[in-house]
């Protein structure tokens, strides 16, 4: 296993009381309140198209394309307002009304990537160096070593990706299963420091996360180099990075497996997230665009059945976002890679 030079993390700092906000939201909260809901208007849909259409969209590889060559002057006021309910708001937006049908894949990439961009940097998913990836059933198991659930058809268990914000827009739907699952980790945090303020600590001190063949070494069980907390307070912000599996797995890498008590806090994020109290479930329609800000929710998803039809399966495009003007990060937190605070994915030409 490959290891950096120690690196020692600055105590960690814990809020005294609970956060309170629109961040702290419940599943009654999110299906009382529609706000976080966004249906495209004639006018914004046109103007997307327009922009993904226009000579200059068509003319360049996407990753050359840019919120200045894909400019939205009707709907980029809106995406605007979006990025501030992801960072300052509820941390979910649905974008409802694009009609997938009516275009080619590359086109409803362009018009996905113009959102994108307007809403920040748009980085690498995998060491393929994908930034629009197709989270799609692949053949691979959950379970197995170094395979990304994405690539997988099984339940998935809550977590938050590796980048400010993620996109999923859905091109086509399962046959059956695949909902969406989402809960406010500011609202997890509360409820753990009311009822069980002693596993915090560890918590916020954080934990080497499984990297499952995608970092910088050549080691497939490299994991990060540093501690990197589950909860970060850092300038009067809450902010999470959770994945259990992969902090599960990441310590057993470097043979330091949780302790009794570590695991017993990581399973109950990860059983807080899934409570009907906290978990709002969703289903995805074609079109739909979920943007979720990492750093407020988690989210999984049910297991699902694909269509016999090859172009009928399953398919979402996924963007992994850091938002313009995004919130401070703690450095030890923002570096959840191996490759500095609020990188992507390194990108191996082999991968």
């Amino acid at each position: 296993m490959t290891t950096a030079p120690h690196m020692e993390m600055q105590p960690y700092p814990i809020p005294e009381g609970p956060i309170v906000g629109p961040e702290a939201w419940t599943a009654a909260d999110l299906g009382r309140d529609k706000g976080w809901i966004h249906v495209l208007s004639p006018e914004e849909l046109a103007d997307l198209e327009a922009a993904a259409t226009s000579a200059e969209g068509k003319r360049k590889p996407l990753e050359a394309l840019s919120h200045k060559t894909l400019p939205l002057p009707i709907l980029g006021p809106q995406i605007d307002r979006i990025r501030e309910e992801l960072e300052n708001g509820r941390g979910i937006v649905l974008i409802r009304g694009l009609d997938v049908t009516r275009y080619d894949v590359p086109t409803v990439e362009r018009m996905y990537w113009a959102i994108g961009v307007r809403l920040g940097t748009v980085v690498h998913q995998n060491a393929a160096g994908d930034r629009i990836g197709r989270v799609a059933d692949r053949g691979g198991d959950y379970y197995s070593k170094n395979v990304r659930g994405y690539t997988t058809r099984a339940r998935l268990r809550p977590h938050c990706d590796a980048a400010d914000a993620v996109g999923l827009l859905c091109l086509h739907p399962a046959k059956a299963g695949g909902e969406s699952l989402v809960a406010s980790s500011t609202a997890i945090f509360n409820e753990i420091r009311s009822t069980r303020p002693d596993l915090l600590p560890c918590l916020f001190r954080g934990f080497h996360y499984d990297l499952r063949g995608e970092g910088v070494t050549d080691d497939p069980d490299e994991t990060t180099f540093h501690r990197v907390p589950v909860f970060s307070w850092f300038k009067h912000r809450l902010s999470c990075r959770y994945n259990g599996k992969s902090i599960i797995e990441g310590q057993e890498k470097r043979g330091e497996p949780l302790t009794p008590l570590e695991r017993e806090a990581v399973d109950l994020v990860g059983t807080l997230a899934l409570d009907d109290r906290f978990r709002y479930d969703m289903t995805f329609e074609r079109g739909d665009v979920q943007l979720l800000s990492n750093h407020l929710v988690l989210h999984s998803r049910n297991a699902f059945e694909d269509f016999p039809e090859p172009e009928r399966r399953r398919t979402l495009l996924r963007l992994w976002m850091n938002l313009k003007d995004g919130r401070p990060l703690e450095p030890h937190f923002a570096d959840r890679l191996n490759t500095g605070p609020r990188g992507g994915v390194m990108v191996r030409p082999s991968a």
